[in-house]
C-alpha cells in the first residue's frame, strides 16, 4: 500500500499538484491563499530547522508550518 504524500515531505525544488486539503481549524485558509485541488505548488526553501518551509503558489510565496503543510495531500 503506498503512503500518502502530503506537502511536508517536499524537498527544496521539489514540484507537486495539490489533490486535497483535509479539514482542519486552518483549512479554508489556506484555500484562500491558493492551496486548492489541481494547483501547482513549488517548495522554495526551508529553515534551518525545517519548520517552516516556503512554497511558491499562484505567483507568491507562502511559508506553512509542518503541522499545516501535513494537511495538504499531493501528487
Amino acid at each position: 500500500m503506498k503512503s500518502e504524500r502530503n506537502l511536508g515531505h517536499l524537498k527544496e525544488g521539489e514540484r507537486c499538484i495539490i489533490s486535497a486539503v483535509k479539514p482542519t481549524g486552518i483549512s479554508e485558509r489556506l484555500k484562500e491563499l491558493g492551496f486548492t485541488a489541481g494547483t501547482p505548488v513549488v517548495c522554495r526553501c526551508k529553515s534551518f530547522s525545517g519548520d517552516p518551509t516556503a512554497y511558491y503558489v499562484k505567483g507568491t510565496v507562502i511559508a506553512l508550518r509542518k503541522e499545516d503543510a501535513a494537511a495538504i495531500s499531493v501528487l
